[in-house]
């Protein structure tokens, strides 16, 4: 990999990697057969395009990233703006929610080529479409209210056409209301319904909770109550269990509350909403109502305000054998602490039993020393191969991070 003073970044084109669509990509194709003169047509396409907007692999600041030894980070792409929820066609084909940008994209990635991929826009004009699930070669979408559908949709991205209403009663109030949705081992969609405020008191079996669906949208149950906003939930291999996070209130200082890490032991348990938070803090305005031993408490606790969202379990084989059942988590960032936290990714360790041992840093340097930022992690997902995905609305990109044994 080679940095030019300019900005731009010459590497050799990863397995999953976009066709940066700029002058400079369209050079590569047509110069593939030049062989020996390849390098040379890149730079000069690099060097000409300098003065405007560069591609992805050339303008996300990504050398700031610092990862354990042996991973590697590179740029999927940042032709997606505000990229938010993912999930994985059964062909392949990546699919990224967005939030006020209204869009659903598709990702097609060719693995036998570098830079075959192409992101298309399969669904716009929708309200706050974070969340995205697949089934049986159907893409489901949480539009506030609403959870779309867009069938048979792997064969359909160029022409996918009007998505289908499965539901349409959630609430409809936009606070806390991107609704992160997937489906459990169970065949039910899950939906996260957060609070319509910062702390307050509504009808726990439709706001500050989790609820579940058949695919054809009946049968709409409540899974966990007391859950404040969660943006991001899996299930845990073996079990079957469903963890999730959930991020804390605001307006009680910089350090209080926690950002939760939960369990779900049984169906309709409760987390705590709005009596207590993160386990052992009494809410000023409704704490003396419930006492919080009345509450399930977090699995672990992640931090106040780092604004924890999408979590995975790693199940796949191309990181080293530790991290393996381990949890993945992007911290969005804060927003309103005297100085910022999170804008990176952790990794919680659990054991045998499935408690949590330990959190560690896994990915960060999207926040500076100086406190600017250019980029929020969102969600993640592991590829087929073992790697994972990491969404960033804010530079509306996709990274993706690999290990090679140093």
């Amino acid at each position: 990999m080679r940095r030019f003073a300019d900005g731009c970044l010459l590497r050799s084109p990863p397995r999953w990697a976009l066709r940066p669509a700029t002058p400079g990509a369209r050079l590569w194709r047509r110069t593939r057969w030049l062989g020996g003169l390849r390098f040379a047509g890149l730079l000069a396409a690099c060097l000409a395009a300098a003065p405007v907007p560069a591609a992805a692999r050339d303008a996300l600041p990504i050398e700031r990233l610092s990862l354990p030894p042996g991973f590697h980070v590179e740029v999927l792409s940042d032709q997606v703006p505000g990229a938010r929820g993912m999930v994985l066609g059964p062909r392949g084909t990546l699919f990224v929610g967005s939030r006020a940008q209204g869009n659903v994209y598709a990702i097609t990635l060719d693995p036998s080529r570098a830079y075959a991929a192409k992101v298309r826009t399969v669904a716009a004009g929708l309200n706050m479409p974070i969340g995205v699930a697949m089934r049986n070669g159907s893409l489901y979408i949480s539009a506030v209210s609403h959870i779309l559908k867009l069938d048979d949709i792997e064969n359909r991205l160029d022409k996918p056409g009007k998505p289908v209403v499965v539901y349409d009663r959630l609430p409809a109030e936009s606070h806390h209301g991107g609704r992160y949705i997937a489906f459990g081992p169970d065949q039910r969609l899950y939906v996260g319904v957060g609070a319509p405020c910062n702390a307050c008191k509504r009808d726990e079996n439709r706001y500050a909770m989790i609820g579940s669906m058949k695919p054809d949208g009946s049968d709409w149950r409540v899974a966990a109550r007391g859950v404040r906003n969660t943006v991001g939930f899996d299930w845990q291999p073996g079990t079957g269990t469903l963890w999730f996070t959930d991020n804390g209130r605001d307006l009680l200082g910089d350090d209080v509350p926690d950002d939760e890490l939960d369990r779900l032991a049984r169906a309709g348990e409760h987390f705590g909403f709005p009596y207590c938070h993160a386990g052992d803090v009494v809410d000023p305005e409704f704490g003396q109502e419930k006492p919080c031993a009345a509450f399930s408490p977090p699995m672990t606790k992640l931090g106040a305000h780092v604004a924890a969202l999408g979590m995975r379990f790693y199940t796949g084989k191309q990181f080293p054998e530790d991290y393996r059942g381990s949890i993945f988590i992007a911290e969005h960032g804060s927003w309103n602490r005297a100085r910022k936290v999170g804008y990176r990714v952790v990794r919680a360790v659990l054991d045998a039993k499935g408690n949590v041992t330990r959190q560690e840093v896994f990915a960060q340097g999207w926040l500076g020393s100086d406190e600017s930022v250019w980029g929020r992690p969102v969600d993640l997902l592991a590829l087929p191969d073992g790697s994972l995905l990491i969404s960033d609305d804010y530079a509306g990109a996709i990274y993706r991070i690999t290990y090679r044994k140093p």
